[in-house]
């Protein structure tokens, strides 16, 4: 939070299982109570909590942990490459408002060393060019503050269903999690990060399953319209289209790709972890 933040406050909703409280930052002199419920549970999925507030982050810590989750903190960006190199982390809470390095270069530094971690960004309320190159550096979510602890919780576990090897470890053999969807190759059904049914034909259907079973490695314009019979020249924009409205369905951001992207001069290629 750092510099130029007078007081953050999160709120900690009081009919909640876990934790109870309230959380003012730093300059607010308020206590901080909480009361944990005694569960033993495997982790659904471990959480670096990066914040440089000591409150918050053993606020954020044992909430998680109520709910679940392994949690770790870490009080800076330096504190927090050393625990994603020291063991393997599944979503990264981060901060944007740090002393020294602030968040936005963290997050740059998670995309291009573990690109399997995602990254939640907590923003100020009013930043909106915080949100947007927040997201412009590879951030799978972020969260205004101040916030409701339950709505973190929910949007920690849609981006953990949408990106991590925890989230992807119950669909099974026959399904498979491409960006926000998921594709169930027995049935051929395509559903969203909801569980409803997304429209699809069967020639996307097969375009589908071919970037499924041949995941980080480029298809290209010539085996693509093989897949779809359609025998028609590689630079037919047919292509282009189709894997435009492929995108529509699956990706974040259907304007800025992660999933399925373009490799000049070799066609498509499927990225399952959007890294």
């Amino acid at each position: 939070m750092g510099p130029g933040h007078q007081e953050s406050r999160m709120a900690i909703p009081h009919g909640d299982a876990g934790v109870v409280g309230f959380v003012a930052g730093r300059g607010a002199g308020a206590p901080v109570a909480h009361e944990l419920g005694t569960k033993t549970m495997t982790p659904k999925a471990t959480i670096l909590v990066v914040d440089d507030e000591a409150d918050v982050r053993e606020v954020l810590e044992e909430y998680l942990v109520a709910h679940g989750y392994a949690a770790i903190g870490a009080e800076s960006a330096s504190a927090a490459k050393v625990a994603v190199a020291a063991q393997p982390i599944d979503l990264a809470l981060v901060d944007i408002h740090m002393p020294g390095e602030d968040g936005l270069s963290l997050t740059r530094h998670l995309r291009e060393r573990y690109s399997n971690v995602a990254v939640v960004m907590l923003t100020s309320a009013g930043t909106v060019v915080d949100r947007i190159v927040g997201l412009e550096v590879g951030a799978d979510d972020y969260i205004p503050k101040p916030f409701d602890p339950r709505e973190l919780v929910a949007r920690v576990k849609s981006v953990l269903r949408r990106t991590s090897a925890a989230g992807r470890a119950d669909l099974g053999a026959a399904k498979v999690r491409i960006g926000r969807c998921v594709l169930d190759l027995d049935a051929h059904r395509l559903t969203d990060e909801k569980g409803e049914e997304v429209a699809m034909s069967p020639l996307e259907f097969d375009l589908l399953k071919a970037f499924a079973e041949h995941p980080n490695r480029p298809l290209s314009r010539e085996r693509i319209l093989n897949i779809n019979r359609r025998d028609l020249d590689p630079f037919d924009r047919s292509v282009d289209l189709r894997i435009m409205r492929l995108r529509k369905k699956i990706e974040l951001d259907p304007e800025h790709p992660r999933f399925i992207r373009t490799i000049r001069n070799e066609g498509y290629v499927f990225v399952p972890d959007g890294g």
